[in-house]
């Protein structure tokens, strides 16, 4: 096959799934595509060699509309589904189990829409019915389409969802019961995950052989992974290139000298040492789970070694091109998944800095091809890493430069040498064991460069502009023909980059809020030139995950925080800014269970910074009979001629009261509650007469928020409306003598009326 069909069949297939992934469900594109589908068969009769581009996208086009087809209808979001369904992946927390649901069948009792088309659903189960991977159950699901919070700049739960091809979420009713109809299936994994459970290992040595040797990265803890995400070392955790190329080159060396031992005169010929390195590499990835990552990892290993074997093989630049059409043919969702291109730029920019030398030679020459190697990769990886998941670890060149050897040519094989010799009584479990000492090395490593080089998320002005910077040294240095004049000046415009985009901080008098999207609660930062304020933390879920964890990376600082009350919506991330982020004052209502030591907010409180006044206007002083609801903080700011009020959950009997404490009019105005229809009263809508009116409420919340008539309210004194459930995070910039600017995290709704 030649550079000439395979290049253009791959940028074809990659075409047609962005294509196809921008026309979305509704098939916006779905016209234009059909003509183009026609010219290009017409093309076909004259210029035949266009028909394998044709033919690969027109299969990933397919393939990516399928998926579309698949989602859960939003007629059917809080309907009770009955399915039989097999659990590809469980995850279990105390009292929570997270399951990934392969649907066998699914049935709508309402019979108003079909559900048949989905096929792979994730939700939660609550209680401690013990779910395993390869049961076959029947469950009664209630579902919502897929979606999640949506945040600017910070992690799209939504996207993933999509690029993970799971059709909709949602959780397990506890009635009717759940029925086990099939036990688990007894895999040749499985088996070596019991097996590996039934060790007398500790429980991390033990999570760790299974991600590293079995691909169960699910068994990993949240801090295995952030301390990996902090320290740029997860691709070396995640089953990839580096296992699946070092178990097939294993077995290659082992099967050439075999082959040299039994035929000495023409073992250079013999073609079976390549077959079986090739068949490793594919049984270990099917061991594996053949996830995406293992997946790749074993279309690159095959063709890797396919290059190398030189019989009939394709040059290396037409192997990488197959591998890229083959990865996207099989898996059409795959272009959306960032470790597709981290993998193929990876190795794309090996080929480039190694192609054209000569094979290292010597422990010194291996030595220092790995630092180059290293140094040249790194300020690659470090700018897609930035694009792709706006943060970066400073500490990886160093980490990887050490911890790259000692996982590839310690850690993995010692844990493979303990499978070999497992059925050896003991034995395995011996050598696993100093996988685990090799283990703590690796953890100590780990932290003692998060501690020396914390990972970093720079501000979205610089972001970019680093990311810029990184790739413009990895190409002046890593390509061979770059003249030394030219690195050098590549790093004086890498530093001007990065000066002239250094964020600006804001004027005084000038004030930046921000609604997040926690779902069902409330969030809000106040930034000013000097000063970081938050009213409320968002909620806890009853997962136990909290919203404010995906906002920002630990290390994090605020001046104030304002608690309005003990409600779990609005004070369920106090632990996690108490365990992760620096909070200089915490104010709350007087009586309120909070977890943190604070101030009693109360009625007349006042301070300035930044020119921008803050007031307090309610709750009174003192201890009060008050619910938590209507002691909630009452926070005016004024800056200039605009106001902002929050209002926590406070009802229409306090509102009342407040009125005349209101500067009128209101420029911004978070609805109390969410929208209830206990608050937002008539007469507090009338006399406030808000500008713009923010409703921070979930997604499809079960209470209805915000109500109607709240809503015709405001609509009534002519504000505008938004709402974070819709609208994602909004941010209102507020300034003396200008008009106040909106921007939204998600595009806005057409034919919604906001005004």
């Amino acid at each position: 096959m030649r550079t000439g069909v395979v290049a253009p069949a791959a940028m074809a297939a990659l075409g047609a799934a962005i294509l196809a992934e921008y026309s979305g469900a509704e098939g916006r594109l779905l016209p234009a595509l059909g003509a183009v589908l026609v010219a290009a068969l017409l093309l076909v009769n004259r210029v035949p060699r266009v028909l394998p581009a044709l033919l690969a996208g027109g299969w990933v086009l397919f393939g990516v509309h399928l998926e579309w087809q698949r989602t859960l209808p939003a007629g059917l979001g809080g309907e009770d589904l009955s399915v039989i369904a097999r659990i590809d992946e469980a995850q279990r927390d105390e009292g929570l189990s997270r399951l990934n649901l392969q649907l066998l069948e699914c049935e709508s009792p309402a019979q108003r829409l079909a559900c048949s088309g989905l096929d792979r659903v994730r939700v939660s189960a609550y209680g401690d019915t013990a779910f395993e991977a390869g049961q076959t159950w029947r469950l009664t699901l209630r579902l919502r389409p897929p979606g999640g919070f949506k945040n600017p700049h910070r992690f799209d739960y939504a996207r993933w969802l999509w690029r993970e091809g799971i059709h909709a979420t949602g959780y397990v009713r506890p009635a009717p019961a759940p029925q086990l109809i099939t036990p688990e299936r007894s895999t040749l994994r499985s088996l070596a995950l019991a097996h590996i459970d039934a060790t007398s290992l500790d429980a991390r040595t033990k999570r760790w052989l299974a991600a590293l040797s079995l691909g169960a990265s699910q068994r990993l803890t949240q801090d295995d992974w952030t301390l990996l995400n902090a320290t740029g070392t997860t691709h070396l955790v995640v089953i990839s290139g580096l296992h699946v190329g070092l178990v097939a080159s294993m077995v290659l060396w082992i099967s050439r000298l075999l082959a040299r031992l039994t035929t000495p005169q023409n073992w250079r010929l013999r073609a079976w040492p390549w077959a079986a390195a090739g068949l490793a590499c594919v049984g270990y990835a099917a061991l594996a789970g053949l996830g995406p990552p293992a997946m790749r990892a074993m279309v690159m290993t095959l063709l890797g070694l396919w290059v190398l074997s030189g019989r009939h093989a394709p040059r290396v630049w037409q192997a990488w091109w197959l591998a890229l059409l083959l990865v996207v043919l099989v898996d059409p969702l795959a272009p959306w998944r960032p470790g597709l291109w981290l993998s193929f730029v990876a190795v794309a920019w090996l080929i480039v800095i190694w192609q054209g030398r000569a094979r290292p030679q010597g422990v010194k020459g291996w030595v220092w091809a790995l630092v180059r190697t290293q140094l040249l990769l790194s300020p690659l990886m470090a700018a897609a890493v930035l694009v792709s998941f706006g943060r970066v670890a400073p500490g990886a060149p160093l980490v990887n430069l050490l911890a790259v050897p000692w996982v590839s040519a310690v850690m993995v094989p010692l844990a493979l040498l303990g499978w070999l010799l497992a059925p050896l009584f003991g034995a395995g479990e011996l050598v696993w064991r100093g996988f685990g000492a090799a283990l703590n090395v690796f953890d100590a490593l780990l932290r003692i460069a998060l501690e020396a080089l914390p990972l970093w998320e720079p501000a979205i002005e610089l972001r970019f502009a680093l990311a810029a910077a990184l790739l413009l040294l990895a190409l002046c240095f890593g390509l061979a023909f770059v003249p030394r004049w030219l690195r050098a000046a590549s790093c004086a415009v890498a530093a001007a980059l990065l000066f002239f985009s250094q964020p600006k901080s804001l004027a005084p008098g000038v004030l930046r809020v921000t609604v997040f999207d926690v779902g069902q609660g409330q969030l809000i930062e106040l930034k000013s030139a000097t000063q970081r304020f938050l009213y409320d933390t968002g909620p806890r879920f009853r997962s136990g995950f909290m919203p404010i964890e995906s906002l920002w990376p630990p290390g994090q600082r605020f001046d104030r925080v304002i608690v309005s009350h003990g409600d779990s919506d609005h004070a369920g991330g106090v632990r996690a800014l108490l365990s992760e982020h620096k909070v200089t004052a915490w104010q709350a209502p007087e009586g309120e269970a909070v977890a943190a030591p604070f101030t009693p907010c109360a009625r007349g409180q006042h301070w300035t910074h930044d020119e921008i006044a803050y007031r307090v206007l309610w709750p009174p002083a003192g201890e009060n009979a008050l619910t938590p609801n209507e002691r909630s903080c009452v926070l005016e700011v004024s800056v200039g001629e605009h106001r902002l009020l929050i209002t926590g959950d406070v009802g229409r009997q306090t509102e009342r009261r407040l009125i005349g404490d209101l500067k009128s009019p209101v420029s911004v105005l978070v609805a109390g509650h969410h929208g209830s229809r206990s608050s937002s009263g008539v007469q507090f809508v009338r006399e406030s007469a808000p500008g713009h009116v923010i409703f921070s409420a979930g997604r499809d919340n079960a209470f209805g928020h915000p109500a109607d008539e709240v809503v015709r309210r405001y609509q009534s004194v002519g504000s505008c409306l938004w709402s974070t459930a819709e609208d994602g995070a909004l941010t209102f910039h507020v300034e003396r003598g200008q008009a106040i600017r909106v921007e939204t995290a998600r595009a806005s709704v057409k034919g919604r009326k906001r005004c």
